[in-house]
Parts: C-alpha cells; structure tokens; sequence
C-alpha cells in the first residue's frame, strides 16, 4: 500500500503538487505544509472525519472528499464541515474528563485495518487539526489529499 498526502494549498498549486506527486516526485517543502501518512487511503481520512465530526457536535454532515479536477483522480478536496470539525478538534471543550483529540486519535487509531496505534495518530491528529486550522478563506487555500 503507498501512502497518502493532505496539504494547504490554492486550488491551481494543488493540481501542480498532484502532478508532481503523480510521477512519483515530491513537492518542495516550501510549497506548503504538509502531513504524509503510509498504509492509509482517502477512505480512513473519511472515518477520521467522521470521528471529529461527532466529537465536536457536528455528526451528520457531509465528510466525503470530493474530485478536484478530472485531470487527476488522485487529487481530492476536503469538504469545509471536515475542515472545520478537524480545526475545532485544536479548542474544543468537553465538560467532561479527557482531550477531545486524543478521544478521536484513539478512536480512529481503533478502526479496522489501520496500520498505526494511538500514539501516532495522534501525532497525525493533531498535525491535520493545525493544518485545518489555517486554512485562510482570504488566500483561497483550501485542504487537500492525494493518495496513491
């Protein structure tokens, strides 16, 4: 299995990084930040959604990933009611005990298949939650995910 990319990006230098990405070379760094995660498709990233939708109290929205471009089948978008339910993850309060990020780290580390523990995904979490969070509407940036 390869592995999955989710980026900032406006929608043309995304279309750029997935044809980098496509032939098998890696976007510059400086491009903009970036979280790789191995042994995962855009499908676990769905669940995550998911996860952190019910999480801050936006359960039932739509969270599937959308095409971008018929020019690359790789290449998906994050719906805004991920991206926001992802940020919100980064200051959510619970009125009871416990994080509700780790709660959706462990949970997402639980489901079928996933070739990573609680630990890691939380480090992932948490990475995709600061990503989410800076997504700037003035910028036109928006989340993105290319999975080989």
């Amino acid at each position: 299995m390869g592995f999955t990319e989710i980026f900032v990006a406006t929608h043309d230098a995304a279309l750029k990084r997935a044809g980098l990405l496509d032939e098998g070379r890696s976007a510059s760094a400086a491009d903009s930040a970036a979280v790789r995660i191995e042994g995962i498709t855009d499908f676990e990233l769905e669940q995550l959604g998911d996860l952190a939708g019910t999480a801050v109290h936006a359960g039932g929205a739509d969270y599937e990933l959308t095409m971008v471009d018929v020019a690359s089948d790789s290449l998906l978008a994050v719906p805004p009611a991920m991206v926001r339910a992802l940020a919100d993850l980064l200051t959510y309060e619970t009125e009871g005990e416990g994080n509700v990020l780790d709660d959706v780290a462990g949970q997402w580390a639980g489901q079928e298949d996933m070739p990573f523990g609680a630990s890691q995904a939380r480090t992932y979490v948490q990475q995709l939650a600061e990503l989410a969070a800076g997504i700037n509407d003035s910028e036109r940036t928006g989340l993105y995910v290319w999975s080989a």
